[in-house]
């Protein structure tokens, strides 16, 4: 689920204002709470498009999911893969679901191999924390989840401003994914996101 960076191949590299390209509010807000010497830029486009405006000189670096670049065969093209540990992604990133008509119970039978039920417990717990903070896909929310050994969802999340300049980071643990996405969220309200998301457009 994690990000990447195209155009560099080290962290060393992203000072002296190079630009970044990127469209989502996540990816500015922790760039430039990391990397404050980038000049972050708005970047438009599918994978490819974005591809070639780097490749044609538009951005020194753009930043991606990188499950999609692996799935697009862009793989060898990542320069840097940020951990999540320092960089959360955006909440089910990196996650594929399939959508059915509802009752359709045969399709359903089909498709059952391919549920994971471990990816869905993860990727519940991400979803109950977006859901209990009102965000959206414009809102600076980051979230990874990982099943630990004993069974337990251990969720890490945030909320930022978009320049960076405040960043509000806290992590839980626990069995049930919808319990411990809230548990989560009310934490990161508490400790300030709820100013920070009511002052953002």
């Amino acid at each position: 689920p994690a990000d990447a960076i195209v155009g560099v191949a080290a962290e060393t590299d992203l000072v002296g204002g190079i630009r970044v390209g990127t469209s989502s509010l996540r990816r500015v807000a922790q760039l430039r709470a990391r990397y404050p010497a980038v000049r972050v830029e708005t970047i438009r486009g599918n994978i490819d498009t974005r591809l070639r405006k780097l490749d044609e000189g538009r951005f020194d670096a753009i930043l991606l999911a990188a499950a999609g670049l692996k799935r697009l065969g862009f793989e060898e093209r990542i320069g840097i893969h940020l951990s999540v540990t320092h960089f959360l992604p955006a909440v089910g990133q990196g996650a594929l679901g399939i959508e059915i008509r509802a009752g359709d119970e045969r399709v359903e039978q089909l498709l059952a191999p391919l549920h994971d039920r471990n990816t869905a417990s993860c990727v519940g717990a991400e979803r109950a924390l977006l859901a209990a903070l009102g965000g959206g896909c414009q809102t600076p929310i980051g979230a990874h989840a990982r099943l630990l050994p004993d069974g337990e969802i251990h969720l890490s999340g945030l909320v930022a401003s978009p320049d960076g300049k405040r960043l509000i980071r806290s992590e839980t643990r626990g069995k049930v994914p919808e319990e411990v996405g809230r548990r989560l969220a009310a934490d990161l309200l508490d400790r300030g996101g709820r100013a920070l998301l009511a002052s953002i457009p």
